[in-house]
């Protein structure tokens, strides 16, 4: 269902955005999507809605974060799951927000469905949402944060403070024991020393200014901080707290003060500061820090006369290695990737993690763009070498969007979007590349949200629909099987082709659902054909690896062989040759379990990836098909008549039906008959058809076979 006739044009010439109309009850689904996206763009936080203390949208990453799905939580109590002796807080300042009298952020315990407590900071806004006010709220996970304080607390709180006395020119002149246990120097040592002994230049002028302005203001210091030099070389933090000595008479004759010991302090500042900058997975600066550092950037490259690159990465179905693998193969592979993205770039370059499987990296003093498309087909190079997790080998590809300032933007949300733009357009061009922004990507990013809003209502609105194309077999000259092959039709944009919306499908998840309508859809017309009196023919439906990997799948076959009533082994599900190489290990359990039902399995665009026949023989699969790219050109290109020939002598070895697809001319059917392919399917024997004029093609045929005998 995946595969598109030849006849499919691109999105820029069915899709113009001057004539998208959304419907008016889509509207506020549209702007809720947006606002929403903007909001997780820039805090980096799980979004939900609320409304009269029910969830009416909950964001992703809010789902994530709590682990919970929006079928769970959607109409669900908002306060359900939030500890019993928060839940009160929490409801005043849901009150608080809608009276507009408090928009501070507030702190609770949460559970999570996995029974975990998590310490949650939550902002509130009030919206209205369908003409009733509702909250708005942002949820962000502070609990490594949390447990980080209480870790330290009992250090903080027993800190001991050190005294001294100097004269006028910095030197020690009295102080207690706990001042040598601060420095590490022996009390002889300290005695008559200058303070300039235990600290570095830039700190010297740092502390001369505190007393000086003690001296000149008679009034004491509030504590400041001081980095000393102990005797053994490592360096301390202390606090400061000084004032002035006089004699009696008034004249000013030294000062006093009181250290405090505050490097655990400081290390678990810089530590706090760590975790609310910095990725706590990969350790690479985080969305927030990410901004801050473009922001720098950009007035730097305007100021010097600069250009400034950013190189928006996204790793290409990393959803399908966490979903097969495991979240802690995911991780590792995060980490990996994070690991290989620094060395590729220089010390000088930053490269951050924006969250989920998306990297930012930012170039600055660049002479030319040859230089960004040579660091882009050098990071896309790295990426692709292979990596083992968990004991298997895997590869991953990255899709690259890029923007430049000046020219594609001038503050850090333009450049960033735009290289949002831009890489998501890498990603329709196949994945695994590069693109650069240009000006005409706004018009094609609109209407591939259009295609996106839309597809979401597609089935319930009943735009969808399947094409057949017949398979025919060499040896008997019969109508072997068919292919269903899906298309939209949109009452707002028209005809939309696979290439365009199935990848949008699978990103978005929605291809599990329209998957199982596609499968029970064809189920019952391969029925309802053979009720007519049709001979029965094998039914072959494309998957997606989202939906084979998905929990469900094998009972969604089962329930729909039992509901429509066909036989198992006269359908055939259809997965591409790349699909097999991602993950064996995991994928040929999948397959047997299919294949027990009595369902067929074929491969699809066979000769496109790198299975060997070692490989291919274990795999529980009945045909492959020879992808149309070797077909093209049949018999006058010589490589692709090599790489036909040997895909038809290795399915011959493994007892396997080959089918030739995209075959088009009478030259390309007599040189596969020659070569003992066993079935083709394209344009010389049949376009894709209607369910109708597919029932005519199969009775004709029918007829015609039985005439003959």
């Amino acid at each position: 269902m995946t595969k598109d006739d030849e006849n499919s044009t691109g999105m820029a010439d069915k899709i113009k955005t001057n004539h998208l109309k959304p419907p008016a009850s889509a509207a506020i689904n549209h702007d809720l999507a947006s606002l929403a996206k903007d909001i997780i763009a820039s805090a980096g936080v799980g979004i939900y809605i609320v409304q009269d203390t029910r969830f009416v949208y909950v964001s992703e990453l809010y789902q994530k974060l709590t682990g919970y799905t929006d079928q769970e939580l959607l109409g669900d109590n908002s306060l359900k799951n939030i500890h019993a002796d928060d839940r009160e807080k929490v409801r005043q300042q849901a009150i608080k927000c809608l009276k507009k009298e408090s928009f501070e952020p507030y702190e609770y315990r949460f559970t999570r469905k996995d029974g975990e407590l998590r310490y949650i900071l939550e902002t509130v806004t009030p919206i209205m949402f369908k003409g009733k006010r509702a909250t708005l709220g942002s949820f962000m996970d502070i609990t490594e944060r949390k447990i980080m304080e209480e870790k330290y607390r009992g250090i903080l709180e027993n800190i001991q403070e050190a005294y001294f006395e100097v004269d006028l020119n910095g030197h020690c002149i009295f102080f207690n024991d706990s001042l040598c246990r601060i420095t590490g120097y022996p009390r002889e040592e300290l005695s008559g020393a200058s303070y300039k002994n235990i600290t570095d230049e830039e700190n010297s002028r740092i502390v001369f200014q505190a007393f000086h302005k003690v001296f000149k203001t008679g009034q004491p210091t509030e504590g400041f901080d001081w980095r000393i030099k102990r005797k053994d070389g490592t360096q301390s933090y202390i606090e400061a707290s000084v004032s002035l000595q006089k004699t009696a008479s008034g004249k000013p004759v030294g000062f006093k003060g009181i250290i405090r010991d505050i490097t655990e302090r400081k290390n678990i500042e810089q530590e706090l500061q760590h975790l609310a900058t910095h990725d706590t997975l990969t350790g690479l600066p985080n969305r927030l820090m990410v901004g801050q550092l473009l922001d720098h950037a950009i007035q730097s490259a305007h100021r010097y006369n600069r250009q400034l690159a950013v190189f928006f990465v996204d790793l290409d179905r990393f959803k399908t290695v966490n979903d097969s693998l495991g979240h802690d193969a995911g991780d590792r592979l995060l980490k990996e990737v994070a690991a290989r993205l620094r060395q590729s770039l220089r010390h000088v370059d930053v490269v951050g993690r924006l969250g989920g499987d998306e990297f930012i990296i930012l170039i600055e003093d660049f002479q030319d763009v040859k230089q960004l498309e040579i660091l882009a087909h050098k990071i896309l190079a790295t990426v692709m070498q292979p990596m083992f997790l968990l004991g298997e080998e895997c590869r991953v590809t990255a899709s690259i969007g890029i923007s430049v300032f000046p020219q594609h933007g001038r503050d850090e949300q333009s450049l960033m979007k735009n290289a949002d733009i831009a890489m998501y357009f890498a990603k329709e061009e196949g994945k695994n590349n590069f693109q650069f922004y240009s000006e005409n990507m706004h018009a094609m990013s609109s209407a591939r949200l259009a295609i996106e809003t839309n597809l979401r209502h597609a089935i319930e609105r009943n735009e969808l629909y399947l094409n057949y194309q017949a398979q025919l077999d060499f040896r008997t000259n019969e109508i072997a099987g068919v292919e269903a092959l899906l298309r939209w039709n949109n009452r707002y944009l028209g005809l939309v082709t696979p290439t365009q919306f199935i990848p949008i499908a699978e990103e978005t998840g929605l291809i599990v659902p329209i998957g199982r309508w596609v499968l029970r859809t064809a189920c019952m017309q391969n029925v309802a054909w053979q009720k007519q009196g049709l001979p029965p023919v094998s039914m072959a439906v494309n998957l997606s690896l989202r939906q084979l990997m998905d929990e469900t799948f094998l009972q969604d076959v089962r329930d729909i062989l039992e509901e429509t009533g066909l036989a198992p082994q006269l359908l055939e599900l259809e997965i591409t040759e790349n699909m097999v190489m991602h993950s064996p290990a995991r994928l040929i359990p999948v397959l047997t379990k299919i294949k027990a039902l009595g369902v067929r399995l074929t491969i699809d665009d066979f000769g496109t990836g790198y299975s060997s026949l070692a490989q291919l023989k274990n795999f529980p699969i009945d045909s492959i098909k020879v992808d149309r790219s070797f077909i093209r050109n049949l018999p006058q290109d010589r490589d692709n008549k090599a790489i036909t020939e040997a895909i038809i002598n290795m399915g011959r070895s493994l007892n396997l039906t080959v089918i030739a697809e995209g075959v088009e001319t009478k030259e390309q059917e007599r040189f596969l008959r020659r070569k003992v392919c066993d079935e083709m399917q394209g344009f010389y024997f049949s376009k894709p058809l209607e369910p109708e004029q597919f029932a005519e093609l199969l009775r004709q045929y029918s007829l015609s076979r039985k005439s003959e005998s």
